[in-house]
């Protein structure tokens, strides 16, 4: 049996598939601090035996809130002598030209635990000045004084030659060997001296964290005989065993998000759909990213809390390209000064969670709101729903303060949470130059289906798909992914000058890199698949796009092929091409897959008699735009293949509600994936 958990804001989530092709569904709700058991609670919730799990894969937060919420480990620097304030300095860019208080972001790491070493490598590989060892210890003594609990280290162009962050790292485990320690080249291989220098202060700053969590929740596992191969989803949209986890854990800074997003490229191509957009809503946040051509959209320019008018902390790691905004089902509803309503990104959370939860909130949220509107019922919740105590929480909150009754008040709520939810859409479509009518949305999250018909009608989305288990669809698509590693290497070198021989013989070594650390995992060559990536630029320019290239060895035909996609790739993002001038190459990106078992869909019986057979009862249920409509509830598992329905609908499971609106119609396909026909303007 294979068993995928993902912790959520509010909620964990677990699917299982045994042998038998069996599907385990459950949730429960998140325990912070000690999220592991929250993990242990949904598997006991699910039913399955934990002797018979033969891979555990498991999506997590702790990473991305141990940045977010500053609670990571008191963390020091070593780095070249003259680079003490690179994290300071950073990129000296303002994303907001106009904001006249913009501040530099605060480095994670204070600038007295910030020591310098003598030692200089050149961009080429050379050395221009040796390793001074007792630079090293003075500092490593000096940070034992200071109560340090973790070490970066990151020296000049230690991507070109690594000989002196080794030396260093031997030297401080052999010095203090109870220290957690991070060396750049650990983590990545990139050149650009800010972001390398940020990216493993950030790894180091959160190692103890990722360490401890991962040794409680294998140590729960034991107890409970879950013994099985134990793995991690990482940000980049594949998996990674616990113990490459513990030493670069900030590869699972968006552990949890990526799995839905990597689900939905996979059912896109189940049922014909190669161009997707994933929308997911949770407790907390929404999440959207975009598959063009089934290729899920992996990016090394991460930045964590980057905003409009605040740079971020950037993440020089491969992250999938997603769009997260303070909107979920249990963001706070909220009047600012000036009298306008908000919505997010502050959230009830697990604890006490929305009002209805009866758990001790006193906010409206946004579920709140869903419950008084009908698009929800009282019937679905785990406890008794005190509706009159949600509505008068909705009322003195919101309604008073516009003159509006608890019902009006709760539709304005969810207004205000689909347009900061359309805003993120239009982030990563239109504004990125894609005609959303040429996608289908895949909505999942407790909370994505229930948005998903407005908002995909007011992009212009054709096609709305809800799969099965929608509410632990991110769990379902750790299911669906591979072990993955990659590996980047920078190489500035011009197309027309470079040997053949030199790029195929950097190609190798990535593979053999490759090769030995799946190796180290137990996976044999016969289940490993590469697939190559440059990062191409025209002459003179500063940043790069990528480009699929053919697998080695190139030849001059391969050669001149590669630069042909260069120029059409750059075309699409930029819609120019400069066919006169030169090329390089900047970084060479081999990215590994560890091929595993994986479930396959069902397809579910066909629909018997009229859809009329499932409907549980008729409510009237408030529409954006239409006012209230005496709207048909459908039980989901009563629908079969082929079941037709037409908007106002509802159709409810367990854990998520779908909303369909009138004038929509929806079907059932042969997999069981509701699928939403909206209208669509050309």
């Amino acid at each position: 049996m294979r068993v995928a958990t993902d912790i959520g804001g509010t909620f964990t989530d677990l699917v299982a598939v045994g042998k038998g092709g069996e599907v385990y569904l459950a949730k429960s709700h998140t325990t912070p601090p000690n999220f592991e058991e929250g993990v242990i609670h949904v598997i006991e919730k699910s039913g399955v035996d934990p002797r018979g799990v033969e891979a555990f894969i498991h999506g997590t937060t702790t990473i991305i809130n141990a940045l977010t919420e500053r609670k990571g480990a008191k963390t020091a620097l070593l780095t070249t002598k003259g680079f003490r304030d690179v994290l300071e300095i950073a990129r000296c860019n303002r994303p907001d030209l106009f904001n006249l208080v913009f501040a530099k972001p605060r480095p994670f790491i204070p600038r007295y635990l910030r020591r310098e070493v003598a030692e200089r490598v050149a961009f080429d590989g050379s050395v221009l000045t040796p390793l001074c060892e007792r630079d090293v210890e003075e500092a490593v003594a000096f940070f034992k004084a200071e109560g340090v609990e973790a070490v970066a280290v990151c020296y000049i162009n230690s991507y070109a030659n690594d000989a002196h962050e080794r030396q260093t790292v031997a030297l401080v485990k052999k010095l203090w060997p109870e220290v957690f320690v991070t060396s750049s080249i650990e983590v990545t291989k990139e050149w650009r001296e800010y972001e390398r220098t940020s990216t493993v202060a950030l790894n180091s700053y959160v190692m103890p964290v990722a360490a401890s969590y991962l040794n409680h929740l294998e140590s729960r596992l034991d107890e409970i005989g879950c013994t099985g191969e134990r793995y991690i989803m990482q940000s980049n949209g594949g998996t990674t065993t616990f113990a490459q986890a513990r030493r670069t854990p900030i590869n699972m800074v968006e552990s949890g998000p990526v799995a839905g997003v990597f689900g939905a490229a996979i059912l896109g191509q189940a049922v014909g759909e190669k161009n997707i957009i994933a929308f997911d809503v949770g407790g907390t946040t929404a999440k959207c990213s975009l598959i063009d051509d089934g290729e899920v959209k992996v990016t090394t320019e991460y930045r964590i809390e980057r905003t409009d008018s605040y740079a971020g902390y950037p993440i020089m790691a491969p992250v999938v390209d997603i769009v997260e905004i303070g909107n979920g089902g249990g963001s706070i509803a909220w009047i600012d000064e000036a009298g306008s309503l908000k919505v997010g990104p502050q959230s009830a959370g697990a604890l006490p969670g929305p009002v209805a939860y009866g758990k001790g909130g006193t906010e409206p949220t946004t579920t709140d709101a869903c419950l008084l509107t009908g698009r929800l019922s009282a019937k679905n919740f785990d406890n008794e729903v005190d509706l009159e105590r949600v509505r008068r929480a909705v009322r003195e909150k919101v309604g008073d303060a516009f003159g509006m009754t608890a019902e009006e008040a709760a539709m304005s709520i969810i207004r205000v949470a689909d347009s900061n939810m359309f805003n993120a859409l239009k982030l990563i479509s239109v504004r990125r130059g894609y005609d959303p009518r040429d996608f289908a949305m895949v909505a999942f999250g407790g909370g994505g289906p229930m948005h998903c018909a407005y908002l995909a009608r007011e992009l212009n989305v054709r096609k709305v798909i809800v799969p099965v288990a929608a509410s632990v669809f991110s769990a379902w698509g750790m299911l669906m992914t591979d072990l993955r590693h990659d590996y980047i290497q920078t190489k500035i070198c011009r197309m027309n000058e470079v040997a053949l021989s030199e790029l195929n013989a950097m190609w190798d070594g990535l593979v053999s890199q490759a090769r030995a650390q799946f190796s180290q995992e137990g996976v044999p060559d016969g289940q490993i698949v590469y697939s190559f990536i440059a990062d191409m630029r025209y002459m003179g320019q500063e940043h790069t796009v990528k480009v699929h290239v053919p697998p080695v060895p190139w030849t001059d035909e391969v050669k001149a092929e590669i630069v042909a996609r260069f120029h059409e790739t750059h075309e699409h993002f930029y819609t120019y091409r400069l066919p006169d001038t030169p090329t390089e190459i900047v970084n060479l990106h081999l990215v590994a897959y560890g091929r595993l078992q994986k479930p396959e869909l069902h397809r579910i019986d066909p629909q018997r008699g009229p859809v009329s057979g499932a409907v549980k009862e008729t409510r009237p249920v408030y529409f954006t735009d239409e006012g209230w409509q005496d709207t048909p509830i459908y039980d989901r598992e009563k629908l079969g293949a082929g079941a037709a329905v037409s908007g106002p609908a509802i159709v409810e499971e367990v854990t998520a509600s779908t909303v369909v609106c009138p004038g929509q119609s929806l079907t059932v396909d042969g997999y069981g994936n509701l699928i939403i026909e909206t209208e669509v303007r050309e």
